[in-house]
């Protein structure tokens, strides 16, 4: 069965971050809201490799905007209730986005 055409052209949002001690980390954009004049961004770890996708735990990292000279940058959320309370909206949402993306198969009409 042929694939749909926008998954057969997806090409994911690759970001490469710099953590507290300067190491590089790859990784893929899931979402992006704005709540409250606040942008917060979903990402999972990137691997070009799949065996190391498939080592890895998987964690969901949440991340805020924040200006820094004049550019925007992706910071960590340091209040732990912030993080909990946006990281559950992200999960309800990509777990919602998933559900319709199976709901939506025309096998199982």
């Amino acid at each position: 069965m042929a694939e749909p055409m926008d998954e057969m052209n997806y090409t994911p949002d690759i970001y490469t971050l710099i953590d507290e001690e300067g190491k590089e980390q790859a990784f893929e954009l899931l979402d992006v809201m704005e709540i409250e004049d606040q942008r917060y961004f979903a990402l999972l770890p990137y691997f070009e490799d799949p065996e190391e996708a498939v080592e890895d735990d998987g964690d969901l990292v949440v991340l805020k905007a924040e200006m820094v000279d004049g550019e925007e940058m992706m910071a960590t959320i340091d209040d732990d209730e912030e993080y909990e309370r946006i990281g559950n909206m992200f999960l309800e949402r990509i777990s919602e986005m998933f559900e319709d993306e199976f709901d939506d198969d025309p096998d199982d009409k």
